[in-house]
């Protein structure tokens, strides 16, 4: 049945003061009736501005990261942080003290799976296991590597080393623990891939519709760290405190039981760090250790997240991680994260960036396809001082090779062509050093010819590589920009990252000079 025209409005009826409303209450009703205005003006009035800043803002500028895996890509992310986003930086750098302590554990074990089995040719009889397996044990040159090194140094171990080794082997639990802690990113699986250098040029690939920003990479570990501390304390310190004048032994005994709940037990791990310090710089200062290394091949001090040159100053139970610190940990970056920066200074202050830092290995470039839409610019980072190195996932793949098959992919896709790309020659540094000690390029590259094994000249020639490249397979004319770079040099990689953003933001970049 419908309502007659002349029936009471149920609304107006509901809107009705009381029949028996005092005055007293009829104030106290329309002070909040007028207050109830007044919110829902001031709503409004913050909506029509949000809208008309919006309106007047800058769209966010969106740079891509590429390159193989141990290019530098994370390490570049945190140089554009530090120098235009430095609170958000800031914000983590505690966090990072279980990384640096993942890095220098995870160094020093792999030289106890070294040590351990050539003291169990040098000690027949006597069995040390090795609860964390070394990549390719099954490796028929790696276990000839290690009858010609045993031959050479076995008179040089002594039962001290053994007693040395005894003494670390905590560390391997605590290398469990703090991967457990920070997840997936904190281990350095290698997968096998005989696949394409670059998937998406491919004539078989296809694209995904959509693409799910990987939330297992160094930002997710650092918030779990961070989520122990939210309020600058953790169960650790409120459970069994620092005693700094106890022995580390003592205070670890102690707190055993009140320990076994503390999940994940990021301070549990520094003190035994702590306790193991002296022990670990003996092992890495020891010169018969140096030598079964070198013998080896083995230069951990080359590789990322390095700081075994630095152990007393990090196993510190007090210690925090400095910006270099910081710049220089490893954390392995899988599927594709974004990092959104506000920038703090500068011409660019106030305005969103969005970095996309990609995995560079082969089994996860894939993912990278769907990002190439909407993308102001590329950083494209090859290593060359990696001229001598296979590819971890496929060992009949040369480094460098790889990088420049990728540059190619990335140079002759037609998405692309109207995007600025800029390439970082990273790890000049290394380049130097390597260079240094007698390797020689034309060894491993034989175009190199005759030139001058000198690092001025090899980045000259490995820049003319990289730019014929570009000019070739280029789908339209696009200028070269280049830039030699150590990105784990903070102060000269800052003077780079300046000129960079400064191009991107204005689309009038400058090629760097190579020397």
């Amino acid at each position: 049945m419908s309502r007659t025209l002349d029936a009471p409005d149920p609304l107006s009826i509901a809107l009705e003061p009381p029949p028996d409303e005092t005055p007293a209450e009829r104030w106290a009703r329309e002070q909040a009736e007028a207050q109830a205005r007044r919110i829902s003006e001031q709503i409004d009035d913050q909506i029509k501005a949000e809208r008309q800043a919006m309106k007047k803002r800058k769209p966010p500028i969106k740079v891509l990261l590429l390159g193989q895996s141990e290019s530098g890509k994370s390490t570049t992310v945190k140089n554009f942080q530090l120098a235009y986003a430095y609170s958000s930086f800031l914000a983590e750098r505690a966090a990072w003290r279980a990384v640096i302590h993942l890095n220098l554990v995870r160094s020093m074990t792999s030289i106890m799976d070294v040590l351990t089995k050539e003291l169990a040719i040098a000690f027949p009889g006597i069995t040390l296991t090795s609860p964390l397996e070394p990549e390719y044990d099954d490796d028929e040159d790696e276990r000839e590597s290690i009858m010609t090194t045993t031959q050479s140094v076995r008179d040089g171990l002594t039962e001290s080393h053994r007693q040395l080794l005894l003494r670390l082997e905590p560390l391997r639990r605590i290398q469990r623990n703090l991967e457990k802690t920070l997840g997936a990113a904190s281990s350095e699986e290698v997968h096998g891939s005989t696949g394409s250098a670059a998937p998406w040029a491919t004539p078989k690939f296809r694209s995904r519709e959509f693409a799910v920003t990987s939330r297992s990479g160094w930002k997710s570990a650092l918030n779990r760290v961070r989520g122990i501390k939210s309020d600058g304390s953790s169960a650790y310190n409120e459970k069994v405190g620092h005693h700094p004048r106890r022995s580390s032994v003592s205070r670890l005994s102690e707190a055993k039981s009140d320990l076994d709940d503390v999940e994940p037990d990021v301070e549990h791990a520094s003190e035994v760090i702590a306790a193991c310090a002296d022990d670990m710089y003996a092992l890495w200062m020891d010169p018969v250790v140096r030598a079964v290394l070198d013998r080896r091949g083995m230069r951990p001090e080359e590789g990322p997240g390095f700081f075994l040159n630095d152990v007393k100053r990090i196993a510190m139970w007090d210690y925090q991680p400095s910006d270099d610190d910081v710049v220089r940990a490893r954390l392995r970056t899988m599927g594709v994260q974004e990092h959104r920066f506000v920038f703090e200074k500068g011409s660019e202050a106030g305005r969103e960036w969005l970095i996309y830092d990609v995995g560079g290995a082969r089994s996860l470039r894939h993912a990278w396809y769907p990002y190439f839409d909407d993308i102001n610019a590329i950083i494209f980072l090859a290593p060359i001082s990696c001229f001598d190195e296979q590819l971890a996932e496929d060992r009949r793949v040369n480094r460098l090779q790889d990088s420049v098959l990728l540059w190619k992919a990335v140079c002759s896709t037609k998405l692309l062509a109207k995007v600025q790309l800029i390439l970082f020659l990273n790890k000049c540094d290394l380049l130097q050093k390597k260079l240094a000690r007698g390797v020689r390029v034309v060894d491993y590259i034989p175009t190199y010819g005759d030139r001058p094994n000198d690092a001025p000249n090899v980045a000259k020639y490995f820049r003319q590589q990289f730019r014929d490249t570009l000019l070739r397979h280029s789908p339209q004319q696009r200028g070269f920009y280049s830039y030699l770079t150590s990105v784990v040099d903070t102060q000269a990689t800052a003077i780079q990252v300046a000129a960079v953003q400064e191009g991107i933001q204005r689309n009038h970049l400058k090629d760097a000079d190579i020397l």
